[in-house]
């Protein structure tokens, strides 16, 4: 029985790169899935590695088929921006181990689908200061950058993963991402934990 790791934390945490080195580690094993967003590819992105970018009318027709997992859409300054996770043949749940990146309503829509005992959440912490530097940085490398998002998006943060609210989802273990790769060494101690109980008490 397969599962599904979910990375989630707030934006500049470090999700994509924790998932680039887990994805790398040969012995773990794990097969990343690619998410949907209909907002525009950022110049450093490439196609089907942070996310599949896909037109309004190409998600509608997945509604249509009854093929989204989950989807979230954001007001943004510049619109409406959609991201999301589709049935769309990545996700062979009872043979293979997956790592997904995500929010939290993401996290709670993708354990409604597979079951509770399937998704494992992850959940990344790096102090608010770093966070905002890391983003900096990252946002003046872009041709065009857009401040007024990154901070829309910061601030959205705040009220999105509020410590009610990852109460309510049962998020209890935290990995902070002060070092790289001290967090993903802990991560992989952690997944190999969780396979090792599995094994001993016949959940694979």
């Amino acid at each position: 029985m397969g599962k599904i790791y979910y990375i989630l934390g707030k934006s500049s945490c470090g999700k994509d790169t924790i998932i680039r080195r887990l994805c790398d580690d040969p012995v773990l094993n794990l097969k990343k899935v690619t998410m949907v967003t209909t907002r525009p590819k950022r110049d450093h992105e490439i196609e089907g590695r942070e996310y599949h970018f896909i037109s309004i009318d190409r998600l509608n027709e997945f509604k249509e088929q009854k093929k989204v997992i989950e989807l979230r859409t954001y007001d943004t300054c510049y619109g409406e921006w959609s991201y999301g996770l589709l049935d769309d043949g990545q996700i062979d749940i009872e043979n293979n181990d997956y790592v997904i990146p995500g929010v939290l309503n993401s996290y709670l829509s993708t354990k409604a689908y597979f079951g509770e005992d399937r998704v494992v959440p992850i959940y990344i912490e790096v102090e608010d200061g770093e966070r905002l530097t890391r983003a900096l940085e990252r946002e003046k490398q872009q041709m065009i950058p857009r401040y007024d998002e990154l901070c829309r998006r910061f601030l959205s943060d705040e009220e999105d993963f509020s410590e009610e609210k990852l109460r309510r989802a049962g998020i209890k273990r935290r990995f902070q991402n002060v070092i790289l790769g001290s967090c993903v060494a802990r991560i992989r101690r952690y997944i190999e934990e969780i396979r090792e109980y599995d094994r001993r008490y016949g959940n694979r």
